[in-house]
């Protein structure tokens, strides 16, 4: 999805995904230096390793006698990391991020995301009908009832013969 919005030429508001050390306190994914024209990924010992076609690396037998094991593994055969074909724009994502402004952008939109997705759900957490079409009529028909409500309580009114929101 982030990929479509940027080239879509949005700017997504929309929180990253977080990255988990591998041992707690220990090294992040954005700690491993990335680079995509040359296809390696370079651990913050300095270990250079080829990404696979499957968006994997194995640094494996350099993890052994590293300085830095104990903050990036526990694995015995050496650290393993896994990528996406979309690296270098979730990398930058995350990095845009942190900006303040992208913070409060995300706060101003967010609660009303998060709300919403709890009117739909609310008393409805498994679907009420066998089938999918007959789920996605359902699912349809809930989503124009929450909208008209939501359309209400901003002040939707008849005037003149044309909907407006007062």
């Amino acid at each position: 999805m982030l990929a479509r919005l940027t080239e879509a030429g949005q700017a997504p508001v929309i929180k990253p995904w977080p990255t988990r050390p591998a041992v707690d306190g220990g090294f992040h994914l954005d700690e491993f230096d990335y680079d995509p024209v040359a296809g390696t990924l370079t651990c913050p010992a300095g270990v250079t390793r080829t990404v696979s076609a499957r968006w994997k690396v194995t640094v494996g037998a350099a993890c052994r006698d590293c300085p830095l094991r104990a903050r990036c593994t526990t694995a015995k055969t050496g650290r393993k990391v896994e990528l996406n074909e979309h690296e270098v724009l979730t990398r930058q994502h995350r990095q845009r991020a942190t900006d303040p402004d992208f913070q409060t952008s995300y706060r101003t939109h967010r609660p009303m995301v998060e709300r919403s997705i709890a009117w739909l759900v609310r008393g409805n957490r498994r679907v009420p009908y066998r089938g999918v079409a007959k789920n996605n009529a359902w699912v349809h028909h809930r989503v124009a009832a929450l909208n008209l409500r939501r359309l209400l309580a901003l002040g939707l009114t008849q005037q003149d013969g044309t909907w407006q929101l007062a």
